[in-house]
């Protein structure tokens, strides 16, 4: 007789209750720009909630899928392969922002996205295959080099997932017994790689002055010749690069303890930049406070609990691996995201998960989450 599992019921309806609070959300950061811009306030909530509707059953599929069946070279290389076609078709057809393979109905998709849940499986699969091997040459070369690629096709239009990918990655080297000396230059290499990225675009350039040094007094103590202020000058985007961040404190800020009330907030109305998707925290926070504020935090945290939990007692290496990959990809990501409103990091257009409106993050996390869930009922 087949063992009958237990369903994971902390992770399931903790998602289930953070998916219910982001469609809530998306409706409220979005009503009144919804509204003025496409004559229906309800137009990004019904398109959210079409993919909730793709997105839910993809998650149950997956969380009733063994994760085993997923540990096969067909499925890592074939979908790696696939994220890179996407990747190349997405540069080709979107000539300006070379992120969206857009479509009539749905909107659009974005393979970087997709990205994500193919290099945790592709890890998973390649480091659990060569865990006894996994400062060897052979297993660093190829797993780095397929990693490049994938980095290097997004890496053109968007910085933030390259360095999300990245930091899963240590993650998942170092569980997996990465030497220090190997991952000291690995941290090297990406540190390197991600200055030449933010240096090649004069938007990526001002974000991360602005942030480091606001005044530009250390840019022209150091800068004698001027070439950051000449690269930075090349930027079409606006003259005041802090005012995003500006007004995502203020939001912050002005909801105080318990927030002015779901549908109060002042900033989303076209004060706030992009409120319905990178900055949908910054109209949390003004709406429920810091109450709401911790709330949704509290959320990736109960996510990483058990993804680690899920880690640490699965009974094979590609579960352990997989688990971890996924875990540290979303809870990243989100955290990344929520200091970016903080004005923690430099601003970086990355959404949160299960909250920001965006069909593809959303797709691409449940899927994730349900391959996790899956993970957790085999977790001792």
């Amino acid at each position: 007789m087949a063992q009958r599992l237990k369903t994971d019921w902390i992770l399931f309806i903790t998602v289930v209750l953070m998916l219910l609070f982001g469609s809530i959300m998306v409706y409220s950061a979005s009503s009144v720009v919804a509204d003025t811009r496409n004559g229906s306030s309800w137009y990004y909530a019904i398109r959210q909630m079409i993919w909730i509707a793709v997105a839910v059953p993809v998650m149950m599929f997956f969380k009733r899928l063994h994760y085993r069946r997923l540990q096969t070279p067909a499925v890592a290389f074939t979908l790696t392969g696939l994220v890179l076609i996407l990747l190349v078709v997405a540069y080709v057809l979107d000539g300006k922002q070379h992120r969206w393979i857009r479509f009539p109905l749905f909107g659009g998709l974005q393979p970087a996205e997709f990205a994500k849940p193919a290099v945790a499986l592709f890890l998973a699969y390649f480091i659990a295959l060569r865990s006894r091997a996994i400062n060897s040459k052979y297993t660093l070369f190829p797993a780095i080099l397929a990693l490049g690629f994938i980095i290097a096709a997004i890496v053109v239009s968007d910085l933030g997932t390259p360095i999300v990918l990245v930091c899963t990655a240590g993650a998942v080297f170092g569980v997996a017994g990465l030497e220090r000396r190997y991952f000291l230059i690995l941290v090297g290499v990406g540190l390197l790689a991600c200055v030449a990225a933010v240096a090649a675009k004069p938007y990526r350039l001002i974000r991360v002055v602005h942030f480091v040094d606001p005044t530009l007094k250390l840019v022209d103590k150091y800068d004698k010749a001027g070439w950051i202020r000449g690269q930075m000058a090349k930027s079409v985007t606006t003259k005041d690069p802090n005012y995003q961040i500006e007004q995502s404190k203020i939001a912050i800020g002005s909801g105080g303890l318990i927030g002015t009330g779901l549908m109060r907030g002042r900033q989303k109305l076209f004060y706030l930049p992009e409120s319905h998707t990178d900055m949908i925290y910054a109209v949390i926070g003004e709406e429920f406070g810091l109450f709401g504020s911790v709330a949704i935090l509290a959320g990736f945290v109960i996510i990483l609990w058990r993804g680690m939990n899920a880690s640490l007692n699965v009974p094979d290496d590609f579960g352990r691996y997989l688990a971890l990959g996924l875990t540290v990809l979303m809870v990243f990501q989100a955290f990344f995201n929520m200091s970016v409103a903080l004005d923690m990091v430099p601003p970086k257009g990355i959404p949160l998960p299960m909250i920001s409106f965006g069909g593809s993050s959303l797709l691409v996390t449940l899927a994730s989450l349900g391959v996790l869930m899956n993970i957790s009922e085999h977790a001792g």
